[in-house]
């Protein structure tokens, strides 16, 4: 486990951004710290998701808080997202892939299955935000952002954005 107090928001395009994130094993201290940390950067970073890749740890977990703050923040350990009905495409942005705002296409419901803190499992049945958030958040402990759900329009449109992502990647 790397130091907590070191995760910051990491930016397309990061190798943990792109890799299949490994499951929490146990729900320790260690883990409760880390969900704090990532707590701290949402808000910091004026987001309503954040998943463990995104403040760099590959662990498959994510915490979702609609007005932004901590008093609402739900956790989600272990999850599993299903998709639910039709599709539908809405404009969406990502804090690891900042000043680019596209059309995605995500399900309009889905199903959630979780792990909380206190080790309990749970399902939640989402609509709306809510689901787009779930699979949004989901897609990252997948290995995936919205670079790649984009379309080569959306593509074409953001390429200087994406290029000056990829050259700041580079100098790091």
């Amino acid at each position: 486990m790397v130091d907590i107090e070191k995760c910051r928001i990491t930016h397309y395009p990061s190798e943990v951004l792109v890799g299949k994130a490994q499951p929490v094993e146990e729900i320790d201290d260690k883990i409760r710290r880390l969900v704090d940390k990532m707590i701290d950067i949402m808000i910091e970073n004026k987001g309503i998701g954040l998943a463990a890749p995104q403040a760099g740890i590959s662990l498959r977990l994510f915490i979702i808080s609609f007005d932004g703050g901590r008093d609402n923040v739900k956790v989600y350990v272990n999850p599993t997202v299903t998709p639910v009905g039709e599709l539908g495409s809405v404009e969406e942005g990502c804090l690891s892939v900042p000043g680019i705002y596209t059309k995605i296409r995500r399900y309009k419901e889905c199903e959630v299955t979780a792990t909380d803190l206190d080790g309990n499992e749970f399902t939640d049945r989402a609509e709306g935000l809510y689901a787009r958030a779930l699979q949004h958040e989901f897609d990252h402990i997948e290995g995936m952002t919205i670079v790649s759900r984009m379309g080569q329009t959306a593509r074409i449109v953001h390429r200087k954005q994406l290029k000056k992502l990829q050259e700041q990647h580079k100098q790091k």
